[in-house]
C-alpha cells in the first residue's frame, strides 16, 4: 500500500505563511485541479501544507494563478476551533515545482 499524491493545477490564491501556537511555521497553498474526463464536470481544490525548509523557500515565490506540481502524502490534521475539535484532509507536500507563471493582469 502507498500514500502518494501528485497534483498538477493552478493556485487559487497566493501561498500563505502560518505560525502555529507551537511556534512552528508552515506555508499553505490551495491547488485547483480539473476533474478527470468522464467524471462530473468541474474542478476540485486541495489544500496543501509545506513544512520543509527548501520547499518553503520555493513556495514563497509562487503567486496566485501559477500552475504548479505538488507531490506529497495525504494527512488528516486535527485542531480546535473555538474549543470544538475539527479535522481536515490535506496534502503534506514533500516536493513541488513551478510549471508556469500566471499571466500578469
Amino acid at each position: 500500500m502507498t500514500n502518494t499524491v501528485v497534483l498538477e493545477g493552478r493556485l487559487s490564491r497566493a501561498p500563505e505563511e502560518k505560525v502555529l501556537p507551537s511556534g512552528d511555521a508552515l506555508w499553505t497553498v490551495r491547488v485547483v485541479v480539473p476533474r478527470p474526463d468522464g467524471d462530473r464536470p468541474g474542478v476540485d481544490w486541495v489544500d496543501c501544507s509545506v513544512w520543509t525548509g527548501r520547499l518553503r523557500l520555493s513556495v514563497a515565490s509562487w503567486h496566485e494563478g501559477d500552475v504548479v506540481e505538488v507531490r506529497g502524502v495525504l494527512r488528516r490534521r486535527f485542531f480546535r476551533v473555538g474549543g470544538a475539535p475539527v479535522s481536515r484532509l490535506e496534502v503534506e507536500a514533500t516536493g513541488g515545482r513551478l510549471i508556469r507563471r500566471s499571466s500578469p493582469a
